[in-house]
């Protein structure tokens, strides 16, 4: 899905906002996003820490009071197709095809959306699992986090390659001994491609 920064322009025009008016980029351009560097640093701030500041931050350029599920529910909902990368699509559909299976682990989906928005996503009818840390409060990079998630699937650690935008998730779960990506959302065309490679899937040809 795509990050909230990179629909700022989106944003913009919804709350009839200056264009440019939203200029911090996080995982797109971290040197513009001091509070991005220090959540990636660990340094006192929370991924959930640094969304909730973003959403006031929304909110006082529009005016207005935002919580994070605010600023969510103005994006995302109703959930748009080009929400969703092509990339992620093609390869999801292309794993699927040769037999291997697709989950996702997330901290926050049902926290920052809630579960009807998640029911009306149709990409998610194309995964097998939806394994939400809100519902426990145990989130990445916490080992028990992907120890309920191997659990759900049903599936040895070291049969798992996990994907995810955040290095210290990705760090975690090459701790608990599963393969990992960090998917650079600044790259992200390039990130799909190295997850194909890695399962062995050949994106050209698919495209083709």
């Amino acid at each position: 899905m795509l990050n909230p920064v990179e629909l700022h322009r989106r944003t913009e025009s919804l709350l009839g906002l200056e264009e440019g008016t939203l200029a911090w980029m996080g995982p797109v351009g971290p040197d513009t996003d001091p509070l991005w560097q220090r959540m990636l640093a660990g340094d006192g701030v929370t991924e959930r820490e640094y969304w909730a500041q973003r959403a006031i931050d929304v909110g006082v350029a529009a005016g207005r009071d935002f919580s994070i599920r605010d600023y969510m529910d103005l994006l995302y909902d109703p959930p748009f197709a080009e929400m969703i990368r092509p990339a992620a699509v093609e390869v999801v559909t292309s794993a699927r095809a040769v037999g291997l299976g697709v989950s996702i682990l997330t901290n926050d989906m049902r926290a920052f959306h809630g579960k009807q928005w998640e029911a009306s996503v149709g990409f998610f009818d194309l995964v097998d699992h939806i394994v939400d840390c809100s519902d426990t409060g145990c989130l990445k990079p916490d080992p028990r986090a992907y120890q309920r998630a191997v659990d759900i699937i049903d599936v040895e650690p070291g049969r798992v390659l996990f994907v995810d935008d955040q290095p210290a998730n990705a760090e975690g779960a090459t701790s608990f001994g599963i393969d990992a990506i960090w998917f650079d959302v600044a790259d992200a065309e390039g990130a799909w491609s190295s997850v194909a490679k890695r399962l062995g899937l050949d994106r050209r040809a698919q495209s083709g």
